[in-house]
C-alpha cells in the first residue's frame, strides 16, 4: 500500500508486506514508544485488526500480534497499560472512515494464524542496561549481568556476589511489572531448576520499586534477552505466575510499606492499594 497513518504519538506506514510503526518522541509520548523507537511489524506476524471507539472523541485501530511473534509482547504477558501497546494507533474520530479503509486492506492480505514458530518481530538491540533498586542489570547480547547495590540489596545476594548468565544456560525471563508493588525481572535457567521464591532473596533476579526498573527500560531488556534465548534454539519461554507469598514474608513488606508511607515516600490511596495486593497474595 505504501501510505501512512499518523495518530497520536505514532504514525503507521502500511507496506506490501509490512507495517512500519514509527513513534514520536514529543514529551508526552509513553516513554516505552520513544524507546522503541520503530517497528516492523510483517504481515504475517499478525493475527487480526480491529477498530473500536476511543476516548474523547478518539478511534482506536490495533493489530492483533500472533503468539509467540513478538519477543516483546511475550515479556509483557499482558501486563501493559493500554496507553502502553504498542499495536495501539489512537486517531481523531473524523478519521475513523480512512481508518476502516485500511483496517480492511490489512485484512485481506492476512492469511497466517495461530502461534509462530520464531519471532518475527525484532527485539531490541544490545546492548542494554537499567538499574534496579537493588542491582544494576546489563546485556550484552550474549551474557547477563547483575552488579548488587549495597543500598538496596539483601544479604543474600551480597553473599552469592555479582552474577553473570550466559544466554546458552537460559530458558526464559519472567518480567512481572514495576508498576505493582512486587516487580522484578528474574532469568529462568534452562534446566528447570527451582527458583528462589522470594525475588529479593534470588541472585537470578533484580527487583524494581521506588522508580527503579521502569517499563520503558526493563520490558525491552527482557525482550531482548528473550529473543536472544529462542535464537540459542531453547524452549519457548512461557512466563510464570508469580508465586504465593510466605505470610511472614507478606508481614515483613507491609511492615516496610509502613515506613515508607510514615516517610511520606508512598501516598495513602498508594498505601491503602498496595497492601492490598499484598494481602491477596496470601
Amino acid at each position: 500500500m505504501g501510505d501512512v497513518l499518523a495518530g497520536f504519538h505514532a504514525a503507521w506506514e502500511f507496506e506490501s508486506d509490512s507495517v512500519l510503526i514509527r513513534y514520536e518522541r514529543g514529551i508526552r509520548t509513553p516513554k516505552l514508544f520513544q524507546a522503541l523507537g520503530e517497528r516492523r511489524v510483517p504481515l504475517e506476524a499478525i493475527a487480526g485488526v480491529t477498530l473500536t471507539p476511543g476516548r474523547r472523541g478518539t478511534v482506536v485501530l490495533r493489530v492483533e500480534p500472533r503468539p509467540g511473534a513478538d519477543p516483546l509482547m511475550e515479556a509483557a504477558s499482558g501486563q501493559l497499560k493500554e496507553g502502553c501497546d504498542p499495536y495501539r494507533l489512537v486517531l481523531p474520530a473524523e478519521r475513523e472512515t480512512l481508518a476502516e479503509y485500511y483496517a480492511d486492506e490489512l485484512r485481506t492480505l492476512l492469511t497466517e494464524t495461530g502461534k509462530t514458530e520464531r519471532y518475527l518481530v525484532s527485539a531490541p538491540e544490545a546492548p542494554l542496561h537499567f538499574k534496579a533498586y537493588d542491582g544494576k542489570a546489563s546485556f550484552d547480547g550474549t551474557s547477563v549481568a547483575f552488579r548488587w547495590f549495597w543500598t538496596g540489596a539483601s544479604s543474600a545476594k551480597w553473599k552469592a556476589g555479582d552474577q553473570s548468565f550466559s544466554v546458552a544456560g537460559l530458558g526464559g525471563v519472567e518480567w512481572r511489572s514495576p508498576d505493582v508493588f512486587d516487580g522484578y525481572l528474574r532469568l529462568l535457567p534452562r534446566d528447570g531448576t527451582p527458583t528462589v521464591p522470594q525475588a529479593d532473596q534470588d541472585p537470578a533476579a533484580v527487583v524494581f520499586g521506588l522508580g527503579y526498573g521502569p517499563v520503558h527500560e526493563s520490558l525491552p531488556f527482557a525482550a531482548a534477552v528473550l529473543a536472544a534465548v529462542r535464537e540459542r534454539g531453547s524452549a519457548v519461554p512461557v512466563p510464570v505466575p508469580a508465586p504465593r507469598r510466605d505470610p511472614a514474608d507478606i508481614a515483613e513488606r507491609i511492615r516496610h510499606l509502613g515506613e515508607l508511607h510514615q516517610a511520606g515516600l508512598v501516598t495513602d490511596e498508594e498505601f491503602s492499594s498496595k497492601k492490598a495486593e499484598l494481602l491477596a497474595e496470601l
